[in-house]
């Protein structure tokens, strides 16, 4: 007489994912395969993820890969390995994308606010000071500004309002007469007739004026044609609407003289 191998056919009746062992003639046991759960006739794979997050951080994602196999992947807003997951701050880096005078706050995951400081104003993602500051900031009319600080002019530095007309800083830089303005003493009486106090002046507003005073007494004429705004009938109005915190600037293409 043989021994019977009950595991000799179909695997002994075990699972295809388990391992049939003799045991004594004519029986077996069933053993799951690792991986694999169950008795042995019925064998189920092992999810991994269904326990503890299978290992990962709360904050990752765990995803079956295979019987009792799996892997983590951080979830948005978070960066790791996915065993160990960290919160990015958008705010950390270029300060969210807001204005650098801008404060940026992280609301909620992949969100955040841009705020602009106090003494500035603005969408938080762009924000502007006075406008003495903004002149020095704009290559247009940053040589407007080194003409008023040379001269230690500051009244638009004030609370205003104010309305500033300003020659081109290519303008200011190649006509001429500025060199002699400034050796004759005269400059600073150039400078504040480009200059409109208590007053606010946009774009629009210009149009339905035919006649301002400056900061040096003298009347400023407006017409405006085809579209376009013209100051004492030679110098347009080429950028408008410059809105700092204190009053607005207006960029013309020549020099306007009292």
């Amino acid at each position: 007489c043989s021994a019977i191998n009950a595991c000799e056919s179909s695997n002994g009746g075990c699972s295809a994912k388990a391992e049939c062992r003799r045991t004594t003639p004519g029986n077996r046991v069933c053993v799951c395969n690792a991986g694999y759960t169950g008795d042995g006739i019925v064998c189920i794979e092992i999810n991994p993820c269904l326990e503890n997050n299978g290992g990962c951080d709360r904050n990752a994602e765990c995803t079956q890969t295979g019987p009792n196999q799996a892997v983590c992947n951080c979830l948005k807003g978070y960066s790791g390995d996915g065993k160990r997951c960290t919160y990015i701050s958008l705010c950390s880096q270029n300060n969210g994308g807001c204005s650098e005078f801008a404060i940026c706050n992280d609301t909620e995951l992949t969100e955040r606010t841009c705020t602009c400081k106090p003494n500035y104003i603005g969408d938080g993602f762009k924000c502007r000071g006075n406008i003495f500051q903004e002149l020095l900031r704009n290559s247009n009319t940053s040589k407007f500004y080194f003409h008023l600080t040379a001269l230690s002019i500051k009244d638009i530095a004030g609370p205003g309002p104010f309305t500033l007309f300003v020659p081109r800083t290519d303008i200011l830089n190649t006509d001429p007469r500025v060199k002699d303005w400034i050796a004759k003493g005269v400059m600073a009486q150039i400078l504040r007739y480009h200059m409109v106090g208590c007053a606010n002046l946009l774009y629009n507003d210009l149009t339905r004026i035919t006649n301002i005073t400056s900061l040096h007494g003298d009347l400023i004429h407006i017409s405006y044609s085809q579209n376009s705004l013209v100051l004492n009938d030679k110098a347009e109005i080429i950028v408008s609407d410059a809105v700092g915190t204190n009053g607005v600037i207006h960029v013309i293409n020549q020099i306007l003289v009292p």
